[in-house]
């Protein structure tokens, strides 16, 4: 529990270290051609450091480092209850810094100090524990062979991988694909976001702490365009895991294909339904979830219930509660335990979300509440919580991911029309539906293309279950010993006995 009050936050944002080059082969070093690039608070807009920006050469090095590591056995055939140790000792590390690196990353990325601390780091903690347990409890696996060959069938991992991860959940979302690719032995190499790298490169020294050796584990900030083309071209990456936009998930499809035909794992964008029938078992905890489904964390969630779909009969009554929790989650200062909204991650993201707003009204959607800027006196990128009644599917802001906090809200009739609408995107995330009937929750269910369905709640979840989507939303599973699938080869070995 969070017992520190704003002063006390801000007072220790302005002595925080911020660590600022990348992590390459066990030591800090600045980019070998010197470039950097700002990141800024979003709570205030102005500049926290100057961070290495680094260039094809770190890259090639950092990539030279995690090879050689892996090759020479240091991690990759270590004996499996010595790795469990070390991502035990990791999480330990973790948990013992988490207001260290929650305030890292409400300064990064504006998400409210209070919800770093209760689920942002238990969660990056609990990831970490969770996989580093699973280490020594994998079992490789004999074929049913006659009794003249004996076939073995055994994971092994796959050499050198990189994790490219956005900036709504910089550190929960890095450990998602960190833990179980060095839970296989793996090395790995890590891009954080250029809005959100500092929580990121203070882990990197904690991985040292707790006794990776060099070269396993490596942190590489920089641009898009720049660090994260040259890790999607590299000859010598086996594996590249990605979670972010759609449009970017392509480009590294494409970068495999123009190099090596590394595999790729993408968790890419959503415009996930939130369905509420009119048997709703408790509209109240309806209506508090699609507010919080949308709004919690600016709006910023790959997963967010950003298309709510109400059943005529209720529709008004309902929608009526979701503005009103809405406007009890007004943005406010990120360092501040009482906020329950944040700032957008940067000036250009908050321009794009009132872009979309403007493009709701030409089209119109009629305003609920919400609609602009706020908090403009900070400097700060803030929007408020903002909600649509849209009249038609084919608005701009019922199909495009925003994210941002914009709920579009639209009436259904009968459970068909509910499950079309909520079927006719590109993505396939996420969804949740509200009922009281057994059969129209399973039969929904099974119904909706999701790779995740929630019923009578939204957002909750477990390590122990995979996330991930389908269409355009990627493919392969974050979480659950599913994970582990990604960053291990199946290797059979057929042995004649006679």
């Amino acid at each position: 529990m969070n017992t520190l009050d704003l002063a006390t936050w801000q007072e220790r944002a302005r002595a925080v270290k911020l660590r600022h080059q990348a992590f390459i082969n066990g030591r800090f070093v600045d980019a070998q051609g010197g470039q950097t690039f700002a990141t800024i608070n979003p709570a205030t807009g102005q500049k926290l450091a100057d961070v290495a920006a680094c260039q094809s050469s770190d890259v090639d090095a950092a990539v030279t480092a995690a090879r050689q590591a892996f090759e020479s056995g240091v991690w990759s055939r270590q004996h499996p209850r010595d790795r469990k140790r070390v991502l035990l000792r990791l999480a330990a590390l973790i948990e013992q810094h988490s207001e260290e690196l929650a305030l890292l990353e409400s300064l990064d990325m504006g998400k409210p100090i209070s919800d770093a601390l209760a689920y942002d780091l238990p969660e990056t903690v609990k990831c970490f524990a969770w996989y580093g347990e699973a280490i020594d409890k994998q079992y490789d696996e004999i074929a049913p062979t006659g009794p003249e060959t004996l076939a073995t069938i055994t994971r092994e991992p796959v050499g050198v991988v990189v994790a490219v991860v956005p900036w709504n959940y910089p550190l929960m979302m890095a450990s998602w694909k960190i833990a179980p690719a060095l839970a296989a032995g793996n090395s790995v190499l890590l891009k954080p976001a250029e809005q959100s790298p500092l929580s990121a490169l203070r882990l990197a020294e904690l991985a040292a702490e707790a006794g990776l050796p060099a070269g396993v584990f490596n942190v590489l900030p920089g641009l898009g365009p720049v660090t994260g083309q040259a890790l999607g071209l590299h000859m010598d990456v086996d594996c590249l895991a990605f979670t972010g936009s759609t449009a970017t998930g392509k480009r590294f499809m494409a970068y495999s294909s123009q190099s090596n035909l590394k595999r790729v794992w993408l968790e890419c964008g959503g415009k996930s339904p939130h369905i509420v029938f009119d048997d709703c078992p408790d509209l109240e905890k309806a209506a508090q979830a699609a507010a919080v489904g949308i709004f919690s964390n600016q709006g910023e969630v790959c997963i967010a219930g950003s298309r709510l779909y109400v059943q005529n009969g209720i529709y008004d009554t309902f929608m009526e509660k979701v503005a009103q929790f809405a406007q009890g989650m007004q943005p406010g200062d990120p360092l501040d335990p009482s906020t329950t909204m944040g700032a957008i991650v940067d000036e250009a993201q908050m321009r794009n979300v009132l872009g979309y707003i403007e493009s709701g009204l030409i089209e119109g959607a009629t305003l609920r509440t919400g609609g602009g800027q706020t908090r403009l006196a900070t400097g700060g990128f803030y929007v408020e919580p903002t909600i649509f009644d849209c009249p038609r599917q084919t608005m701009r802001i019922v199909n495009e991911e925003i994210f941002g906090p914009v709920l579009t809200a639209q009436r259904f009739d009968t459970e068909d029309e509910a499950v079309a609408l909520a079927n006719d995107s590109i993505y396939g995330l996420g969804a949740g539906l509200w009922t009281a009937q057994l059969g129209r929750a399973h039969r929904v269910a099974r119904r909706l293309r999701a790779g995740l369905v929630w019923v009578n709640c939204y957002f909750d979840g477990d390590i122990s279950v995979p996330f991930g989507g389908v269409k355009q939303s990627g493919f392969g599973r974050d979480k659950s010993l599913h994970a582990l699938d990604k960053y291990c080869d199946l290797k059979t070995t057929w042995i004649n006995l006679l």
